[in-house]
């Protein structure tokens, strides 16, 4: 009798044993599989990308002309009744809305974390003219003229422009990397030599209302700060500046500064954004300067042109009575 006894106990204890050891089995392979499958914190950290280096030109096909991007509705109820009624332009509305919606709210402001925003380095070298595209124009007011809103293709026009553009302090705090004179002295002794032909150009971009008008509030305190002649040169835009095109400019993050330099025709003939580095910063020196002997050289040839060519005396006769 004790043998069986002993015999069936020591069958539960085997029994018992088998089934802790599968249990442990089981709890080995689980501990496995999410061991396995969790990311190492090598993969947790974010690939460090740098922007590529801009090998396009960018801009408006088009020439700029006063007036356009004003964001002023000028049509009559007859246009808008008809507007209203177009299938064809309720699609591409719907579309716009679309793509709006689609964008995440706060994604500029996380790709902030990735190289300070930076969109893409900027061209080494000048972008040809005859390839070049255009730089749009805007509509807003100045400090020289705070309430009559001004057209900045009547500043750019034959003249080569410095152009920063903004719309908070982070990013005029990175395009004064590019172009403030502790930052690039070379840059401002150029602008200073060539006051006739060389200008820069400043461009708020504020499409919120509220702080729109704490720019106006402040705009007295920034016209005693800044020199007179640049009165006319501080814009601030509120409407106009549509998603076509700040992407067709590479304005693709509006929380990042971008600079362009333009030639007296308007083109885009370099760009950069984000904070600067020295290369970027020898670039645009060279390239205005480049831009400056461009203009020279074509002044010249239309100056020789003129003396050389014979001039060919109209000869008016009047009728015999």
């Amino acid at each position: 009798m004790l043998s069986i006894e002993s015999r069936f106990f020591s069958i539960l204890r085997d029994s018992r044993c088998l089934r802790c050891q599968t249990q442990a089995a089981w709890t080995s392979v689980r501990y496995k599989s999410t061991a396995s499958a969790k990311p190492s914190p090598k993969d947790d950290q974010p690939d460090n990308v740098q922007p590529i280096e801009l090998d396009r030109p960018i801009g408006l096909p088009y020439p700029p002309l006063p007036g356009q991007n004003t964001g002023i509705d000028n049509r009559s109820l007859s246009e808008r009744r008809d507007d209203f009624v177009d299938y064809q332009k309720h699609l591409q509305r719907r579309k716009e809305l679309t793509a709006h919606l689609a964008k995440p709210y706060f994604r500029e402001w996380t790709n902030l974390k990735y190289n300070e925003g930076k969109t893409f380095r900027s061209n080494p070298r000048l972008f040809k003219h005859d390839k070049a595209l255009f730089f749009p124009n805007l509509y807003g007011v100045t400090l020289e003229s705070p309430k009559k809103p001004q057209n900045t293709t009547d500043v750019i026009k034959g003249k080569i422009s410095v152009v920063n553009l903004f719309s908070s302090l982070w990013a005029e705090s990175q395009v004064a990397t590019f172009t403030k004179p502790e930052n690039n002295p070379q840059l401002y002794e150029t602008l200073a030599a060539n006051p006739l032909t060389t200008q820069r150009i400043d461009i708020n971009l504020e499409e919120n209302r509220l702080k729109a008008w704490l720019v106006r509030v402040f705009m007295g305190n920034m016209r005693r700060k800044m020199p007179r002649d640049q009165h006319d040169k501080y814009f601030l835009v509120q409407k106009g500046m549509t998603d076509a095109i700040k992407q067709a400019i590479g304005m693709l993050n509006s929380k990042v500064g971008y600079v362009y330099l333009l030639d007296d025709y308007g083109h885009i003939r370099w760009a950069g954004s984000g904070s600067a580095d020295p290369a970027e910063r020898d670039s645009l020196n060279a390239g205005l300067l480049r831009l400056i002997e461009e203009k020279k050289k074509r002044a010249d040839d239309i100056n020789g042109a003129s003396t050389t060519s014979p001039v060919k005396r109209r000869i008016v006769t009047t009728p015999k009575e």
